[in-house]
């Protein structure tokens, strides 16, 4: 399953269930969830209370006895002990509900990234990095502030709304049939509006999903937007996105307006009407004051009731496209996935490699084969380069070893020290694999730690070593401080020769028994690579390695070179046989050398 934007095709009922989603993040919180519960009751009781002693206080205090002193003092005392446990009882529920809130989209927040840790490459040719932030940031915020707010709002209106039209019953039985069938008109409107907003919310946050997209892609290539002069059709394009942004959240702002509207002015309007007939009631002495008071009070907690609700109902909705979308990612499963059984393997400082008749075709371009029936035997120790044009299947390899993708069924296999990589478990199986990739990544924190990536049990003096190995260590010692010198996001502040040494020192400590090269000194110069060369051997001594390389002067030393065309073995052999053999390898490299 991918997370890509769907169209709005499922019924209003079915996605307004998609809040049931959080139930597993809200099952391991039950005390509090019955706490909250508990303060949210005592404090909607002790707000229904208070239209009774308001009646009490009017009725017996100020009409039946004005002159007794005590009456009124009593009801007034009874009064501030109702507003000081209303009080408390209100400071609980907001605590264990934002408690809860909090929690819940922490938990979510984490669930959703650790599944896309585990997601493979695959997953990302079809989902933008972008949107998973958007959905990581800007879609848990909605669900929070519903999950730590507004359902909390909204329970407490409807216990508000549901106590009050039974108090209205009580108060003035004749009144309150009026009131329910005016309520009854106001409720159509609500929910004819309700389908609309539940649409355009999950519109509105594609939409915002879209613009994060475009900014993340943008400013992670600020150097090639700037290079080809590019910034004013990247900003318009960007001004476009966030337009659309805002004409989807403009229309549903506008029918959550008018819904909000219908409601109020529907409730109010039907209040109202009762009231007056209450006044007359007074007048004709059929209802005492007190009980117009504690049914005006009633109205009023009724309709208010109704209006945050409606206000709510609009938060609900978006928190269900927002749940929705989050549920999508947290449910998108990787086609590589470990075996109930997975083989173990054994702890050795070499490799063997076995390619048995390997098909394989990307899944995004399932017409091209990548690998046509390739048979390779690379054995412990050895040092094989792949060379060949672009598009020849080198970098296929190295993703099939590594397991980001798996070979076609029932077309040979790959197996690693004799077991097939589909019997292993994908993290036992990299962690016996290190890799210097052509585009070094660095990340957002100092040297150290960038190199310690490749193992985070090392010592200072490992990783002082593998740098020493990588000839990383003549640029490090002259940083403003040394090893822990913040290198800036994406490693900025270093050249590209810098970040590949970098990446091949991570390699090196990771001490791995099988270790593929990517092109990992094209960065360099030829100084540079002269010394990067000789520690990138010193790391090979014992050890099974993979090259891929286009400058043909960097695999001389190979025990073997496999050439590679349209995802077949043209050529194998030492570097001197394909030399003299005047096939393609030859042909490449006498275009190296007239180049």
């Amino acid at each position: 399953m991918t997370a890509t934007t769907t169209s709005d095709t499922t019924p209003p009922r079915r996605k307004l269930s998609a809040l049931a989603g959080l139930l597993p993040f809200l099952a391991p919180y039950r005390g509090r969830l019955i706490m909250a519960t508990v303060t949210l009751i005592l404090s909607s009781g002790a707000m229904l209370m208070v239209p009774l002693a308001f009646r009490d206080l009017i009725d017996k205090g100020f009409v039946a006895n004005a002159a007794a002193d005590s009456h009124i003092n009593s009801h007034f005392a009874a009064l501030g002990l109702l507003a000081i446990f209303w009080a408390m009882a209100t400071a609980g529920r907001f605590y264990f509900v934002s408690w809860i809130g909090e929690r819940v989209t922490a938990d979510l927040r984490s669930a959703v990234y650790r599944r896309m840790l585990a997601q493979s490459p695959e997953f990302f040719e079809t989902t933008r990095t972008g949107e998973v932030l958007s959905r990581l940031t800007g879609d848990t915020t909605l669900v929070q502030t519903v999950v730590g707010s507004s359902v909390s709002m909204g329970l407490r209106s409807l216990l508000q709304f549901i106590g009050g039209m039974v108090m209205l019953g009580v108060t003035s039985p004749r009144l309150f049939v009026i009131t329910v069938v005016l309520l009854a008109v106001v409720v159509v409107p609500l929910v004819l509006i309700g389908r609309g907003v539940r649409r355009m919310s999950r519109d509105a946050q594609d939409r915002l999903a879209d613009t994060s997209a475009v900014a993340g892609e943008i400013l992670n290539a600020i150097p090639t937007v700037q290079a080809f002069t590019q910034e004013g059709r990247e900003s318009a394009r960007y001004d476009r996105s966030v337009d659309d942004s805002f004409k989807s959240a403009i229309r549903r702002a506008r029918l959550r307006a008018l819904m909000t509207a219908s409601v109020i002015a529907g409730v109010f309007g039907a209040i109202v009407f009762v009231l007056w007939l209450g006044a007359h009631a007074v007048i004709s002495g059929t209802m005492s004051a007190g009980q117009l008071a504690s049914f005006v009070l009633y109205a009023v907690l009724t309709a208010g009731g109704v209006g945050v609700i409606a206000e709510v109902w609009g938060d609900v909705l978006r928190a269900a496209g927002a749940t929705e979308r989050l549920i999508e990612l947290l449910h998108a499963e990787s086609r590589i996935q470990p075996p109930a059984n997975p083989k173990p393997l054994p702890q050795t400082r070499q490799a063997r490699i076995e390619f048995q008749n390997v098909h394989f075709h990307y899944p995004s371009r399932p017409d091209t084969a990548s690998l046509d029936g390739l048979t390779l035997d690379i054995r412990e120790g050895e040092t094989v380069a792949l060379v060949g044009p672009s598009g020849a299947g080198k970098t296929t390899i190295f993703q099939l070893l590594l397991r980001y993708y798996d070979v076609d069924s029932g077309a040979g296999g790959i197996r690693f020290n004799g077991i097939d990589l589909r019997d292993l478990d994908p993290a036992e199986l990299r962690a016996q694999i290190g890799i210097v990739p052509q585009d070094a990544v660095i990340f957002s924190a100092d040297a150290s730690a960038n190199i310690r990536y490749g193992n985070a049990e090392a010592t200072d003096e490992q990783v002082q070593q593998a740098a020493r190995t990588a000839r990383a260590d003549e640029f490090l010692d002259r940083l403003p401080d040394g090893y822990k010198t913040f290198l800036g996001e994406r490693g900025v502040r270093l050249s590209g020769g810098q970040r590949q040494r970098l990446a091949i020192a991570r390699a090196i400590l990771k001490n791995p028994p099988l270790l593929l090269l990517d092109e990992a000194t094209s960065a360099l110069d030829a100084e540079s690579e002269a010394f990067v060369q000789r520690g990138l051997e010193a790391a090979m001594v014992g050890r099974t390695t993979l090259i891929i390389a286009h400058r043909l002067a960097t695999v001389q030393r190979a025990d073997r070179i496999v050439v590679l065309e349209a995802g077949k073995i043209v050529e194998i052999g030492t570097p001197a046989e394909l030399l003299h053999s005047g096939g393609l390898y030859a042909r490449l490299a006498s275009l190296q050398l007239m180049a």
